[in-house]
This record gives structure tokens, sequence and C-alpha cells, in this order.
């Protein structure tokens, strides 16, 4: 028995193509769908964000522009700084609730977003933000998010916002909690940084 002549990935693609052309020219949305599976869309919509997402600079006085966006600035306050950059720092997320842990390093974003600013009162916007009876750091978030959504698609800005993910976890027993991080998910190779100087 002979061997099925082996494709190359490249002519699979171009089959795929011929087929998925003849699929939805027919208006058979659903068997398109059915054969690519929902999970593996969601992979090609990551890769196919991937592949239009903006490098980020960071300058050294703290100017955020996305380079391959016509190099537009983001335009931010300094204290929206100051969290997008702790956020930054923290590809791992953060949970709201454990922001105090984070008092130090978000102090010293917030002093060098804002050198003209006063140091009482820079302590005194940190004290809100990191308080997690106040709603401080979701109407910074919500800013920062609107810049990015005025900027660029839905899609495309939810790799550059602070957003939601909630990993299950289970200790020992068969006790499970749930982890409510808050992260940027921007692939950090995409950070480009002029100065070191956190």
């Amino acid at each position: 028995m002979m061997d099925a002549p082996r494709h190359t990935p490249e002519e699979l693609a171009e089959q795929m193509k011929v087929i998925a052309d003849q699929l939805r020219k027919a208006g058979r949305h659903d068997l398109l769908l059915r054969a690519i599976g929902a999970p593996l869309l969601e992979e090609l919509r990551i890769e196919a964000a991937k592949a239009k997402l903006s490098r980020l600079l960071i300058t050294r006085d703290y100017r955020f522009f996305l380079v391959d966006y016509d190099h537009q600035e983001v335009e931010l306050q300094p204290v929206h700084k100051a969290v997008y950059l702790l956020f930054l720092a923290h590809p791992e997320g953060i949970e709201f609730k454990r922001l105090d842990d984070y008092r130090e390093e978000l102090t010293r974003y917030y002093m060098a977003t804002a050198k003209m600013m006063d140091k009482e009162k820079v302590l005194e916007s940190i004290a809100h933000l990191v308080n997690p009876l106040d709603n401080a750091i979701n109407e910074k978030c919500s800013r920062i998010k609107k810049v990015f959504l005025d900027m660029m698609d839905e899609y495309t800005a939810s790799h550059y916002i602070i957003s939601g993910h909630t990993p299950k976890h289970v200790e020992g027993s068969a006790h499970i909690w749930y982890k409510r991080l808050k992260v940027i998910t921007l692939p950090r190779d995409l950070v480009v940084w002029l100065d070191d100087t956190l």
C-alpha cells in the first residue's frame, strides 16, 4: 500500500483557503465555524491582533507613544501613567485589594511621572489608590481604557488596557478560590523603554 502524498503547510493552507471560500460563497458559515472550532477561532483572533499591535515606546520623560501607529502619543495624566507603569511592571497581575502591598513602588512611579507635583499631594493620591474601599483605582483604569479606545478598536485595545483575569486556585483540600487579578496583556517584548530609570 502506498503512502498518501504529503503536502507542505503552504499547500494545505491554499487548500483550506479554497474550501473556506467555497463554504463562504455557499452561505455556510455554520459549517466553516464547526470545521474550525471556537477555541481555534479565538486563537486565530489573538494571532491576528498580535500582527497589528504596536510597540509601546516609553521615553525618558515618561511620554507614551504607539510607534507603529504613526507615533501617536498616548496622552495620560501623571497619576494614570504611574498606575500604568505599575501594571506593566507586573505581567503576572495584581489584585486591586492588595494594591497597598505596592504602595512604595506606585509612589516611586508617581513621583517620576509628576516631577512638579507636591510630594504631599502625591502621597494623598496614592492613599486613595491603594484603599480597597475607595473607587479611585477603578476610575483611573477607566480613564486609561477610554484613552486607548479612542485610539484603536476594542479588540486591539484589550491588549493595552488594565483588565480582569480570574485564575482558579485549589489549595490542598477541596477549597477553591479565585484570584481577581488585573493585568495588561500586551506582550512585554512590544514595550520599548528609552531609559531604565525606575
